[in-house]
């Protein structure tokens, strides 16, 4: 029996070896939940690439965008758990989406599994350069001054953009009004004639705009300063407490083999470390981070318990 036992304990290390070599033999499919040109289809779209290169079998990005990142989330988890379908997705997928979407047919948090988180991204508090202020203060003072005359755009109800301008109106004590929109793009149409006021969201959309006169930035909303924005401050400098760094990561569905889900995480670190990755990232604002698939899970449920908090205190519902 001790025999049977060990003959097959090592058939199955054999077996998982023998399919992550054999991994990947068919395109892989990375779903990205929003339209093509954002943050996340940019990072997507480097590391199809790279992989497609380097391992001589194609991997093709595919846009799904809908529900803040929900619709093509939902598109990966009932996919087969085989390797073969992956998620890059931002925080709000999973640290806020379970908590305001509409009902579901799948959990974010159980149906899909970690692999490795992606980059973090910055994001630029900016305001038309038709609007009085030049500062994180003088805005607020302007939203006390102009109560309810503001609009603050983002991509959807729970979207990173929406959160971050939660917390400022939390900690500033003041009050906009939320204007929604499918996305990024048609948001900064309306932002750059001054149609809305107030946007919080990913540099490398807004630092064209900024740089040509015509949006003024105000503030970034890491913990700390960013060395390529100069003298621009964190918004955490003027309100004590504020710090959202947005983070993207890459998943595929639960129940996908460990030694394949590993060797994923492997090869993504590797394109990531590379210099000429970072240096193409670098100016987009786009800071690459990877960890295990352990510790990307903990800092998940973290994100998740931290933005819980602030979502209940800000009143945020689904759409």
């Amino acid at each position: 029996m001790l025999v049977r036992l060990a003959a097959t304990a090592a058939l199955a290390v054999f077996s998982a070896g023998a399919l992550a070599q054999a991994y990947p033999n068919k395109t892989v499919r990375m779903i990205v939940g929003f339209p093509p040109g954002g943050g996340t289809d940019v990072v997507a779209r480097v590391i199809s690439a790279k992989l497609s290169e380097w391992w001589g079998q194609a991997v093709a990005v595919e846009n799904r965008p809908g529900a803040t990142g929900t619709i093509g989330a939902d598109a990966v988890a009932k996919s087969a758990p085989d390797g073969y379908t992956w998620l890059l997705a931002p925080d709000n997928v999973f640290v806020t989406n379970p908590y305001i979407a509409k009902a579901t047919t799948f959990d974010p948090l159980t149906d899909l599994q970690p692999v490795t988180e992606v980059g973090r991204i910055q994001f630029l508090l900016v305001v038309p350069s038709s609007l009085p202020v030049t500062s994180v203060q003088e805005l607020i003072t302007y939203a006390k001054a102009h109560p309810g005359e503001l609009n603050f755009g983002s991509s959807g109800n729970g979207s990173p953009q929406h959160l971050s301008a939660a917390l400022l109106q939390l900690l500033g004590g003041i009050k906009m009004n939320h204007v929604p929109y499918k996305g990024a793009a048609p948001a900064i149409t309306d932002l750059l004639p001054g149609r809305i006021q107030v946007w919080i969201g990913a540099a490398n959309s807004l630092l064209p705009h900024v740089r040509d006169g015509k949006l003024k930035l105000l503030g970034s909303t890491a913990p700390g300063r960013f060395a390529n924005l100069g003298d621009t401050p964190a918004i955490g400098e003027v309100l004590p407490g504020y710090s959202v760094d947005p983070w993207l990561g890459l998943f595929v569905p639960a129940k996908t083999p460990q030694e394949v889900v590993k060797r994923i995480n492997a090869e993504v670190a590797r394109i990531l470390g590379s210099a000429d990755v970072k240096a193409k990232m670098a100016p987009q604002g786009i800071e690459l981070v990877t960890n295990s698939p352990e510790d990307f899970a903990r800092f998940i449920r973290d994100e998740h318990a931290k933005w819980g908090k602030v979502i209940q205190q800000a009143g945020i519902k689904s759409e």
